[in-house]
């Protein structure tokens, strides 16, 4: 993946943004290529984010958390809750939050993607990000279904 001009060693596939915190799914080949391209990602948004908002220093109060997805059941659930976490803090948005990767998911019952520009992520390469969850684990995901705490996977 290549992002602000570095190639990192890790691939977003999906994302949400909330006020203090941000979830993404990430494929990696390894737990080394993972760290790397998470710092590198943090240190490339930290950069844009102080740039934009005229700040220097840290931006991140703490590290990142990973939990490797081994099922379909457990890539549904995650997808679940990343793309509908906004409705945790506070979100209306029915089935698109508009500050994750949702709106360009076609992975929605009887939803097809919001947006049709290109996705600030990529498409996922492993079998259970692409189609595992779908076959395996129930299908699409109801548009309404909201995440689940115990779900969670930062």
């Amino acid at each position: 993946m290549v992002w602000a001009g570095r190639d990192l060693p890790c691939r977003v596939v999906h994302f949400t943004i909330q006020k203090d915190h941000i979830h993404m799914i990430v494929e990696a080949a390894d737990r080394t290529a993972l760290s790397r391209g998470v710092q590198g990602l943090a240190s490339g948004i930290a950069r844009v984010v102080n740039r934009t908002a005229g700040c220097a220093g840290g931006l991140w109060r703490d590290r990142y958390h990973a939990r490797p997805l081994r099922t379909p059941t457990e890539v549904r659930n995650c997808l679940i809750y990343v793309l509908r976490n906004g409705l945790m803090h506070g979100s209306t948005a029915v089935a698109v939050d508009p500050c994750s990767s949702a709106a360009w998911f076609d992975g929605f019952e009887g939803l097809p993607p919001a947006r049709t520009d290109a996705a600030p992520v990529v498409p996922p390469t492993t079998w259970l990000l692409a189609t595992g969850w779908r076959t395996r684990a129930g299908g699409a995901l109801p548009a309404d279904e909201a995440p689940v705490k115990e779900n969670a996977t930062s």
